[in-house]
């Protein structure tokens, strides 16, 4: 059975598609991707995660069943334990520790996409919350996977190597898998079947595409620092 992240995926399939092929990325996996282009993307990725971070503890205080609450938990400690400690490694290399990371001064680009994630949330349910960070989550996982698998045997002599291993191993891929997941199990305990017909489903696929079209400015962010 289609998830119901395909079924929004594909209501801006352009959008998505302008999303995780946009010439940042493209750039960012066969290495051309000037370094000054790629540390702003990391500073401000650094301060983009920690409001993720904050948005995944208000999942948890969003959420109804304890699985939720554990799994929202759980990514909340991912991203606070590990992936922001990926950052720190690579700006550690530029002289940049979590102090200076953190008095940077925030892009417009990051402020537009967090607080729109934050603002759904606190406005609407779970449900309108996860399917605000889905782009961001299964994205990554998604950009990943395809660059891993285009440049994979070339990945060790490109200065990005890290990064698309990150994304393509299989720790986050799991985590890609399992948002998707929580994403049905809420919706199907929320609304049951999310369906173009459903009347959530105006107001789910305008917060999706809201989200894919504000990855694409922070990637467009990135390649102007």
């Amino acid at each position: 059975m289609e998830s119901l992240f395909d079924r929004l995926k594909s209501t801006c399939h352009d959008d998505w598609r302008a999303y995780v092929t946009h010439p940042f990325v493209e750039k960012l996996g066969d290495g051309s991707l000037p370094l000054d282009c790629f540390k702003h993307y990391l500073g401000q990725d650094y301060i983009f995660l920690v409001h993720f971070a904050r948005a995944y503890a208000l999942a948890v205080y969003k959420s109804e069943h304890l699985d939720d609450m554990r799994q929202a938990a759980g990514t909340l400690d991912a991203l606070l334990n590990q992936e922001m400690s990926l950052h720190l490694r690579y700006c550690a290399r530029w002289g940049l520790d979590e102090d200076a990371l953190m008095a940077l001064p925030e892009a417009e680009a990051n402020m537009a996409y967090t607080r729109q994630v934050l603002e759904r949330g606190l406005a609407g349910d779970l449900l309108d919350l996860l399917v605000a960070l889905a782009p961001c989550v299964v994205g990554y996982g998604e950009i990943g996977a395809r660059l891993m698998a285009e440049h994979g045997e070339g990945l060790s002599n490109k200065p990005y190597r890290e990064w698309v291993e990150t994304y393509a191993g299989d720790e986050y891929q799991a985590v890609v898998h399992s948002a998707i997941e929580q994403l049905d199990r809420v919706a199907q305990r929320r609304v049951g079947a999310v369906t173009p017909e459903s009347p959530r489903w105006q107001s789910l696929a305008t917060t999706f595409r809201a989200a894919t079209r504000l990855e694409s400015g922070f990637w467009e962010m990135g390649l102007n620092p």
